[in-house]
């Protein structure tokens, strides 16, 4: 038991030290923060700093301004910005896409005005970070920001090539193409050499093979070429124009801005507008970098667009102060902070710490660099602007006109004007798109060419459907008008709308035809694109499903009571409910389609055997319809070798009647992932015990369980990877060993010999609902099928 010590009462004229520092029911003072960088920051920032310097110096030649003008741009970047943005691990600097807007400002009014320019331009940048308008440069067309991007490498890239050559370019695309055959005629052999060395080094780094390749390129490719080019130049006595960094007591800074007012202000809006966009696409982009690294920090993987807008536009104003280039979002350092294990901002700013190092410290190294490597690597950073990807994208998403406007516009007039005209190309694609609208008139499955014919052949007896293909607007009413009256009174007619807007004045015009076609005796049933009567509730019409879904266990067909406790006997009504909803809407879709084909017959092309799996629906993964394919299910999608059928010769005959009386083209044999079968075979194969149908049927798949026991056959890979167990690997495996039983097939053997038959390989997993084929490889690879349609190598 503890003894109880009497205390004093407090004194409460005493005022120690204690009790003026901490007042009474205080909470305990904390500790002072104290600035700690992760291991991971330190790294990172490393690989940054290699990839920052010879770019720096790269583009600040391609500008023409002093090659300080690189190095503090980088490092004021990487210090201010990476401290006040909102991105904490994007990078930022002097930027590629900044080359060609800082080179005319050169050329026009001067460094010491460029410099004010980008002055300006941040705190106009300050300004609409204050106003919060960051997000809405994201709806900027991408063909626009795109298209841009490929201008400025392409005159990058034309400029550069006279440096490269050992010759000085010009401050416009077309002179720079026009001095370019005078150029090749007086050609530094001794520039080319260097030029041709760096983009060797640059473009042979990162495909070195094997371990030694893949611990190569954590050096980056850039500094590593400069750094050979400048190592050969100097052991081999090469004589060549090399950089020349002037002291820093003579580094010009920011005066005045001198020149026409109007000439000025465009200059500012547009280094206000390239280094925003371009910084802000940057940091959404660094976001989906950041998203798939589990390991970073909720406030690492989020971007604050706002903020990132006010860091960057204070970077530009320190920048331009001290004579620096202008200063945006870096794409390359961003991805390679990511990637090299950034984890916080911490790592931005220490490059920049770096960058100040290396201009203080490095200058005799520094001056060792030729003038050619540099340009050879800008050159590089040029082409690879103009990404096939990009245009990939565009050209699917039928803007390649907008992407080649804006490249155009900026190769030839300017940035500024290029994007201008690209916006107003786009605007003016959208509003083509928006009230171009397609309307037809058939009557029974007739086309437009025997419109009339039929219409004098059925009378009013016959269905009218007048098809309306895009958005409805005011633009389309007159047309609308027409095709509506050309419907005989008392007809029945159904107008099918496939669009996502329709204006007053084209509902008004619809809605008064609709109420005079009935009050002359007429039927008018209004529909949108998935068959359902618009004018219907949304419970009635069944909106939540869609008619070619009906496998979603028909919840959609359930009233609300029923859905949380199903009837007796839900397997009847489930099967009433999808044949209901098949009649009221799918039917109506395929009903023309089915008739022909009750008229001239099947023709299949494809005979398709699979497993009989409830989760694998052919339809959908092989996007097929009615008459497409000749398909086989069986358990386990075996294929009996000719003579062990015993007894059962429904595969045998359904291969023979495809082949021989179809003439199918093809045939596919498909596994899919998690098959019973296969773990059936794998945990119990069918030797010995009782003999139950089920058993007697999987001993046609032994073969498969001993081809994946075979030490001399290869294991089936699936889109690169190895299977993940044994039941998926029996699976990938079974694949392949049924196509060898399919050849021992004398009607598929026979058309294989003439070549007019082709077996294919499929493999569905149903948990990540990807497809993939089997390759003509003898490591029997099955290929990842991409969302496009297009094979990806494994």
């Amino acid at each position: 038991m503890s003894a109880c010590v009497p205390t004093r009462p407090a004194d409460p004229t005493r005022t120690d030290e204690t009790s003026r520092t901490h007042p009474p029911h205080s909470p305990p003072p904390k500790p002072p923060r104290r600035f700690r960088v992760s291991g991971a920051d330190l790294s990172a920032s490393g690989a940054v700093f290699l990839i920052a310097l010879p770019l720096s110096l790269g583009i600040a030649l391609a500008t023409g301004a002093p090659l300080q003008a690189g190095l503090v741009a980088a490092a004021v970047g990487g210090l201010v910005a990476g401290r006040l943005g909102g991105s904490p691990l994007q990078v930022s600097g002097p930027a590629a896409g900044l080359t060609v807007v800082t080179a005319d400002l050169i050329h026009r009014y001067g460094w010491r005005t460029t410099c004010a320019i980008t002055v300006i331009a941040g705190f106009a940048q300050l300004g609409l970070g204050c106003l919060r308008v960051a997000r809405s440069a994201l709806a900027v067309s991408p063909a626009v920001v795109h298209g841009m991007l490929a201008g400025i490498g392409v005159t990058i890239a034309v400029a550069q090539v006279h440096i490269a050559l050992g010759g000085t370019p010009q401050s416009a695309v077309l002179d720079n193409l026009r001095a370019l055959p005078a150029q090749l005629t007086h050609v530094d052999l001794a520039a080319l050499g260097l030029s041709l060395l760096t983009l060797a080094v640059l473009f042979a780094w990162s495909r070195i093979p094997g371990r030694a390749g893949r611990a190569l390129r954590r050096v980056p490719a850039a500094l590593v070429a400069v750094a050979c080019a400048t190592a050969t130049a100097a052991f081999a006595g090469i004589t060549v124009t090399k950089a020349d960094l002037p002291s820093w007591s003579s580094h010009a800074l920011a005066g005045l801005p001198e020149g026409p007012v109007l000439g000025l202000v465009a200059a500012v809006l547009t280094v206000t507008l390239v280094c925003s966009v371009q910084s802000l696409l940057g940091a959404v982009a660094v976001d989906k970098l950041a998203s798939s690294k589990p390991a970073l920090r909720p406030e690492a993987r989020r971007s604050d667009l706002d903020r990132e807008l006010l860091g960057q536009g204070a970077a530009n104003i320190v920048s331009g102060t001290l004579g620096g280039l202008p200063v945006a979002g870096v794409a390359v350092r961003s991805a390679a902070n990511v990637n090299a294990g950034g984890e916080s901002r911490n790592s931005t700013m220490l490059h920049g710490v770096w960058v100040v190092v290396a201009a203080l410290l490095m200058v005799p190294v520094l001056e060792l660099i030729p003038l050619a490597s540099l340009a050879a690597l800008v050159m590089a950073v040029g082409i690879q602007m103009v990404s096939l990807h990009h245009i990939r994208t565009v050209t699917r998403h039928r803007e390649v006109l907008v992407y080649a406007v804006t490249t155009l516009g900026v190769v030839v007039l300017g940035v500024l004007e290029g994007v201008a005209l690209g916006i107003a190309v786009a605007v003016a694609v959208a509003l083509h798109r928006l009230a171009r609208t397609r309307i037809t008139h058939t009557v029974d499955g007739t086309d437009g060419a025997d419109r009339a014919s039929a219409a004098g052949a059925e009378g009013r007896g016959g269905t009218h459907h007048v098809r309306v293909r895009g958005q409805l607007t005011f633009l389309a009413v007159p047309r609308l008008s027409r095709v509506l009256h050309q419907v005989p009174q008392g007809a029945c007619c159904v107008v099918e709308l496939d669009g996502s807007f329709m204006d007053h004045a084209a509902f008004e015009s619809l809605q008064d035809w609709q109420k005079s076609h009935v009050a002359q005796g007429g039927k008018v049933e209004v529909t949108g694109r998935a068959g359902t009567r618009i004018a219907e509730p949304a419970s009635a019409s069944h909106s939540c499903c869609r008619p070619w879904t009906p496998w979603r266990n028909h919840h959609c067909d359930r009233p609300q009571t029923e859905t949380a406790a199903p009837p007796a006997g839900g397997g009847g009504y489930q099967l009433a409910s999808g044949i209901s909803a098949f009649q009221r809407d799918t039917a109506p879709h395929v009903r023309d389609e089915l008739a022909r084909l009750a008229r001239e017959g099947q023709r299949p092309t494809q005979l398709f055997l699979t497993c009989a799996d409830s989760r694998l629906v052919t339809s959908m993964i092989t996007s097929s319809g009615p008459g497409d394919l000749f398909v086989v299910r069986n358990v386990g999608n075996l294929v009996p070798l000719p003579g062990a059928e015993s007894g059962d010769d429904s595969v045998a005959a359904a291969i023979e009647y495809a082949v021989d009386v179809l003439k199918v083209q093809s045939i596919t044999v498909c596994g899919h992932s998690g098959c019973g079968a296969m773990q059936a075979l794998l945990n119990s194969p069918p030797e010995g015990g009782a003999q139950t149908p089920l058993k007697r049927w999987l001993r046609h798949g032994l073969p498969s369980l001993a081809r994946m026991a075979a030490a001399n056959q290869p294991w089936a890979r699936l889109a690169g990877r190895a299977p993940a167990d044994s039941v998926e690997q029996l699976c990938l495996t079974n694949v392949v060993q049924q196509l060898e039983h399919l050849r021992a097939h004398e009607s598929v053997a026979r058309r294989l010999q003439e070549c007019s038959l082709e077996l294919h390989g499929m493999y569905f997993h149903v948990g990540e609902a990807q497809a993939y084929l089997l390759t003509e490889r003898p490591d029997e690879v099955f290929d990842q099928v991409a969302p496009e349609g297009e094979l990806r190598p494994a």
